[in-house]
């Protein structure tokens, strides 16, 4: 009795597979729901683009840039028309200013001043230059220069008095700690991300100085902070769209073969 021949089980053909499967990227990779091949480590994995965690380095998203931009348009317009919130403001000022050695406050204030902020975020640049990422200190030096721009005309229009200087006007919001927050968030970008807490702890630093020392109230302080918020995202967001775009020309380029 003649026994029936076994099927062989299929052979696998190289290079036929992976190169005919749908959403490959490229002949010979197999399919991956994000087009990274399989051999790239986590590590490897491109930034969030809405600032989530595992943005590098880590950057607001649209809903913390979207609740700093109704922060700062609630606050301006309580200054504007002198409501609940900016008479609490002025109340919780009077019993703050003094409370601390002047010397003190004042040195913690001269953090947000242009001659001690501009040099580090300018050393920090220096730096980026040097490493080969001009892009990125470029971007830098224009937030920097958008500070000014946004800050000035929004104390022209306030036209806030100050709490010790009431015959005075332009103190919201406060150029110090926008000034503060911009150059030393940026120079913590470009030179290292362990670097942030420091960038956090000056610019908290410099807040409370000018509160306690009376140059501004705590509303001014804290609309700077959303302000440099969103300076600081908007510039992060540009640099993340724009190597993302690279990134997928550079794919496309690489992945597209004779036709």
């Amino acid at each position: 009795m003649r026994e029936t021949p076994r099927a062989e089980p299929p052979q696998p053909r190289p290079h036929r597979a992976f190169a005919h499967t749908t959403g490959a990227s490229c002949p010979g990779t197999p399919h991956r729901s994000d087009g990274r091949p399989p051999h790239t480590p986590r590590g490897a994995r491109q930034p969030d683009p809405l600032g989530r965690p595992g943005t590098t380095p880590p950057v607001p998203g649209r809903p913390a840039l979207f609740s700093a931009l109704v922060a700062l348009a609630v606050v301006t317009w309580q200054v504007l028309v002198h409501g609940p919130l900016a008479r609490l403001d002025e109340r919780v000022s009077r019993s703050l200013v003094d409370t601390a050695p002047r010397r003190l406050t004042e040195l913690a204030s001269d953090l947000g001043d242009m001659a001690v902020a501009l040099p580090v975020l300018a050393c920090a640049m220096a730096y980026a230059v040097w490493r080969g990422r001009r892009a990125a200190a470029l971007r830098a030096g224009l937030a920097m220069a958008a500070v000014p721009l946004l800050v000035i005309p929004l104390k022209e229009w306030t036209a806030r008095p100050g709490p010790l200087e009431p015959w005075a006007q332009g103190y919201f919001p406060s150029g110090h700690t926008a000034t503060a927050a911009v150059a030393y968030f940026g120079a913590a970008f470009l030179v290292s991300n362990r670097l942030i807490p420091v960038a956090a702890v000056l610019t908290a630093v410099t807040g409370t100085g000018l509160v306690l020392r009376g140059f501004h109230w705590p509303l001014d302080v804290f609309a700077s902070l959303c302000l440099s918020l969103i300076v600081l995202g908007v510039s992060s967001r540009w640099r993340r769209s724009r190597s993302t775009c690279r990134s997928s020309a550079r794919t496309a380029t690489g992945c597209s073969g004779p036709s």
